[in-house]
């Protein structure tokens, strides 16, 4: 499995890959809010995300068309895990408490969300 941290900017590319399943540096530019990153910019962290096996490409024509070949699940998993490893020594449950102190939780919230945790087990 794929351990490697991405950064803010990679990150940003993969999750308008993981939104459009495929697509050339334009289409990937395109998705970007006003002002948009050069293109030249794109390609390049689109090639480092290549490098760290996040992505891989087909060719069309005389282009590239990327996709996600690590799932968003699976990235998202790890990335909390770190988080919870990092910051709250490992306990899940130090890390729910925080949040719910900082984000001032409702009983009713906390409901839904073990009723969701729930249905995934």
């Amino acid at each position: 499995m794929n351990s490697k941290q991405l950064t803010k900017a990679e990150e940003d590319i993969m999750q308008i890959l993981w939104e459009l399943g495929e697509g050339n540096v334009a289409a990937i530019v395109a998705q970007f809010d006003e002002p948009k990153p050069a293109t030249n910019t794109v390609s390049t962290i689109v090639r480092i995300l290549e490098n760290k096996e996040f992505v891989n490409y087909r060719k069309e024509g005389r282009g590239h068309i990327y996709f996600p070949i690590v799932k968003k699940e699976v990235y998202s998993n790890q990335s909390i895990n770190k988080l919870v490893d990092g910051y709250f020594q490992g306990s899940f449950k130090s890390m729910v408490s925080f949040f719910m102190k900082k984000n001032d939780i409702s009983v009713k919230e906390m409901e839904a969300i073990m009723n969701e945790v729930n249905k995934e087990k």
